[in-house]
């Protein structure tokens, strides 16, 4: 009976929850990479205040995350306004909005696996190649990244998972527009407002499922190298 209702399931939320977050998974290696290089590098007083920045979306409500970015994105906002000004639409319940919430949603994802396998690596690795005349771009690219791919790895499993489970703030700034912001997330909690429970526990099944295979790998990842220590952070959604 339940492979009868996984047939008959719309995949549109799958595709759209799959494609956010591969685009902000890809977007968050491009920021978290150099900047976790930069606080590895960083004075103790430096390091606090930039972390501790970029985790606040471990200890915010989703709400509350949510209202700032809506205000941020909406049409009276910086960024909506500056949208506009360009010649697109408010960045508020839009898929692009959806792709700068999850960003900043899952930014301590991606970005402390990073760093603590920057960290461990310690410097002798970075010091060695110096002394042999590597620049210090020869050296972030050639040493330091595949030192840390582990990690790096690990980042990207995790925000993957994470931006695929997201609901709070997917909620506030996206809202629920069919084929535009409903996501998996908001498709099952659609679904359960409907009281139609077999679609919802479907849904819930193939999340349970793709949450198992993550943590399997990211465990098998961790377990396979020294390097690959991400702390997996409290969801709170």
């Amino acid at each position: 009976m339940l492979l009868d209702f996984l047939t008959t399931l719309d995949t549109t939320p799958i595709v759209l929850s799959l494609k956010l977050a591969v685009i902000t998974t890809v977007l968050l290696l491009i920021i978290t990479t150099p900047l976790a290089w930069w606080l590895t590098g960083s004075s103790r007083r430096t390091k606090s205040i930039a972390t501790a920045v970029a985790t606040l979306p471990l200890v915010l409500p989703p709400s509350v995350l949510g209202f700032y970015l809506l205000l941020l994105l909406g049409t009276d906002g910086p960024l909506g306004q500056l949208s506009q000004l360009l010649g697109f639409t408010s960045l508020a319940f839009t898929f692009q909005g959806l792709v700068i919430a999850s960003i900043i949603y899952s930014f301590p994802f991606a970005l402390q696996p990073i760093q603590n396998a920057f960290e461990s690596m310690g410097r002798k690795p970075i010091e060695a190649a110096a002394t042999l005349g590597a620049s210090p771009w020869d050296r972030f690219f050639t040493v330091a990244l595949p030192i840390a791919r582990p990690g790096i790895l690990t980042a990207a499993v995790l925000s993957f998972a994470h931006t695929i489970g997201e609901f709070g703030v997917i909620l506030m700034i996206g809202g629920n527009i069919p084929g535009e912001t409903k996501v998996l997330s908001i498709a099952i909690y659609d679904h359960v407002e409907s009281i139609e429970y077999d679609q919802a526990h479907a849904l819930s099944l193939l999340m349970i499922v793709f949450s198992f295979v993550v943590l399997f790998l990211l465990y098998f990842l961790n377990s396979k190298s020294p390097l690959a220590t991400a702390r997996t952070p409290a969801h709170h959604d």
